[in-house]
């Protein structure tokens, strides 16, 4: 019987069919042809985070009975897969499963495959935005909350009942912002919804691709809200690259790159700092943090492979500030240790 080394073989053996969703930087569809090179150690991760690839398989058999694992896997530097946890894992689901991944377990069994080292928690927020996109992605109806969360945003609720919407239902309000009258209703209500909701839907928009009028009104938000809350905004640009940028420098002119920033900038945004100026801002402000903190946040965002060779082609940029050569000096100290 051949054996089994990736996850895909495993499902494939099955019969199963199966999608695969990040969850690390952005929740997103990742598709069936990359996750093959990637198990096969053809090509990177697309999105790594600190060193891991953290994502989500959904599978299902010919019941439609669906299934799903969340998996957090370490990446070598080149961000390849590291083989030898993912083959752990493999024989310790066919200990469990034998070759069947649909079969019934005992609930001492679930708790002990519940409880691998390999598994992670999505957070709340990335979890609501998952579950509205795989119903979508599978043709399946939308949550229950859906209803009111529409009924809000519409303005047929008044804005004082926010706590009554729940963020599930946003969540399927945003998967299908480009559907429908959606992003209509959340353009046209976005000023009469309360800041919490419109935090929410931010929290929603930045796992997605989002239409350039909703991506306006977006930034117009971020330009005018406190400084607490600019995040949130910055965040649900992150599909649009010109308006990540312009948020960008907005904080920069308001002494706002503080270390927060500049992770959510790494975390969510980072396609923007495929510009040359907005990447030497970001690298600028980096620098002004403390060295421990340059060096994580550096080391995140050159396993990016968008960002890569850009980012390497820092460390011999003769126009940066004697303050990033110090903190790029710093960093080739600890890589040489």
């Amino acid at each position: 019987m051949t054996e089994i080394t990736t996850l895909s073989q495993f499902l494939a053996t099955a019969n199963t069919q199966f999608q695969v969703y990040d969850m690390g930087r952005r929740v997103q569809n990742i598709d069936v042809m990359a996750f093959h090179q990637f198990e096969n150690l053809a090509a990177p991760y697309p999105y790594p985070i600190q060193g891991h690839a953290q994502f989500a398989v959904v599978f299902w058999d010919k019941s439609q009975q669906h299934y799903i694992w969340f998996l957090k896997l370490p990446l070598d530097e080149r961000g390849l897969l590291s083989p030898a946890p993912r083959t752990q894992f493999i024989k310790m689901i066919i200990e469990a499963l034998g070759r069947d991944p649909t079969k019934e377990l005992t609930e001492e069994e679930q708790q002990r495959l519940a409880n691998h080292p390999f598994a992670f928690k999505p957070t709340s927020e990335k979890l609501a935005l998952f579950n509205a996109l795989v119903r979508k992605q599978l043709d399946r109806s939308a949550s229950p909350q859906y209803e009111f969360a529409y009924q809000y945003i519409s303005g047929q609720i008044d804005a004082d009942k926010w706590q009554q919407v729940g963020l599930q239902g946003i969540a399927d309000i945003c998967v299908r912002a480009n559907e429908l009258d959606h992003s209509k209703q959340l353009i046209n209500n976005f000023e009469s919804s309360s800041l919490e909701v419109q935090i929410a839907v931010c929290q929603c928009l930045e796992h997605l691709t989002i239409e350039p009028k909703l991506a306006d009104k977006v930034f117009e938000h971020l330009l005018k809200v406190d400084s607490s809350h600019k995040l949130f905004f910055l965040r649900a640009l992150a599909s649009n690259k010109v308006l990540s940028q312009q948020a960008i420098s907005h904080l920069k002119e308001h002494q706002l790159l503080d270390a927060e920033a500049l992770i959510t900038i790494a975390a969510r945004n980072w396609i923007a700092l495929t510009d040359d100026l907005t990447r030497t801002v970001f690298l600028e402000a980096l620098s002004l943090q403390e060295q421990h903190f340059f060096n994580q946040i550096f080391a995140d965002i050159v396993a990016i492979p968008v960002l890569r060779a850009q980012i390497l082609a820092e460390l011999r940029n003769p126009n940066r500030s004697p303050q990033l050569a110090t903190a790029i000096g710093g960093l080739f100290k600890v890589i040489k240790s």
